[in-house]
């Protein structure tokens, strides 16, 4: 059986239970060694046989999970964060699939969540944004014309923007011709959760003197919206004056 788990956004102990369980019973495990905490490997048994996928092709990496399918092994594919999320997953799964080799699919901590978390932050906010983009700039991986920053910046959204940093001026060129201004709340937010975080609140216009004055050139999300501001409408959901399912309306304020 192949398991891709989440490693979390990294923190060793932000790994899930069920993803903690699987790594310590692990007769292989493959993992993203450029990205992945390694003293989560710390939890593995005896024996286990380790790979360093940043070294490994597809083709390699799906030949490591079949041979170990054939000797009767479990096998732990460790991704960083939430591997639904630029995760490179699907591709192994339709090689799996292909050679009848079941897998399954444990969640993770995304690093969008350790940003918010590092932040103190809650990307939904009343009256101010109800939905959440996460994206990334087109550099050496395309992204679909209709997914251009510059045209999901019109929606004036939350946004998290992953593997971008490199591409900062670029980016904020894009953000402008949509609905956030020079003065638009940002952050970046350097290996959130990880011992070494780091957190840059800025504004659009001053990322990138930002990014150069601290020297972040990766292992870093880019937030921006109003979320970050001061302004928000209080949740109806513990309002007084709103009733619920479970409790009645109420002038106590």
């Amino acid at each position: 059986m192949i398991y891709f788990v989440g490693a979390g956004s990294g923190a060793e102990d932000l790994i899930t239970v069920r993803g903690a369980r699987l790594l310590a019973e692990a007769d292989v495990v493959i993992y993203a060694g450029s990205l992945v905490n390694k003293a989560l490997l710390n939890g593995t048994k005896p024996g286990c046989a380790l790979h360093d996928s940043a070294y490994m092709t597809l083709e390699e990496v799906v030949a490591v999970m079949e041979r170990a399918e054939r000797e009767g092994g479990m096998t732990v594919r460790l991704h960083t964060g939430d591997p639904s999320i630029y995760g490179a997953i699907r591709e192994q799964m339709d090689e799996l699939a292909r050679r009848g080799i079941a897998y399954d699919v444990v969640p993770g901590v995304s690093s969008l969540c350790g940003a918010a978390a590092a932040l103190k932050a809650e990307y939904t906010l009343p009256g101010i944004s109800q939905t959440v983009i996460i994206t990334r700039m087109a550099g050496r991986t395309p992204v679909p014309e209709r997914e251009s920053l510059r045209a999901l910046a019109h929606s004036g959204s939350t946004m998290v923007i992953f593997l971008s940093m490199s591409l900062i001026p670029e980016l904020t060129e894009e953000l402008l011709q949509g609905a956030y201004t020079p003065d638009t709340p940002a952050a970046i937010v350097y290996k959130a959760t990880w011992p070494d975080e780091r957190v840059f609140r800025c504004t659009v216009g001053t990322l990138a003197e930002t990014a150069r004055e601290h020297r972040i050139t990766k292992t870093a999300l880019i937030t921006v919206g109003e979320f970050l501001g001061h302004d928000y409408e209080r949740s109806k959901l513990y309002d007084p004056g709103f009733a619920t399912e479970f409790r009645a309306k109420s002038d106590e304020r």
